[in-house]
């Protein structure tokens, strides 16, 4: 998982997709959400959109899947969605958490992080 997640934020999204469908559980938020974030970031939206939502299905609490999923929906032009996960976020851990400020501050210029 941490290979994975490491590849996916340095860009390598297709060998991280690869590393992370090596894990043997693939029902993890934590991988749903890596599989998402390297998907939505090598072009594919709406592959990403689908993963980070069966993370969210398993734990509605992971800010992280709702933060990626918000800049998600920027990038899709639907701000409206975006607002919806940034207030999901605020209620699970308040305005002050780094996923509240990164996706407010996605939302506000309108680019995807």
């Amino acid at each position: 998982y941490d290979q994975g997640r490491e590849l996916a934020k340095m860009g390598e999204y297709d060998w991280a997709l690869e590393v992370l469908a090596a894990i043997k559980d693939q029902n993890q938020p934590r991988v749903l959400n890596y599989t998402g974030y390297a998907n939505r970031k090598a072009g594919r939206l709406d592959i990403g959109i689908g993963y980070y939502q069966k993370a969210l299905t398993l734990d509605p609490n992971y800010v992280l899947a709702r933060e990626y999923l918000g800049e998600g929906y920027v990038k899709a032009g639907r701000i409206d969605r975006a607002r919806q996960q940034l207030a999901e976020i605020e209620k699970r851990c308040g305005v002050t958490c780094e996923e509240y400020k990164d996706l407010s501050e996605v939302i506000t210029s309108g680019a995807e992080e």
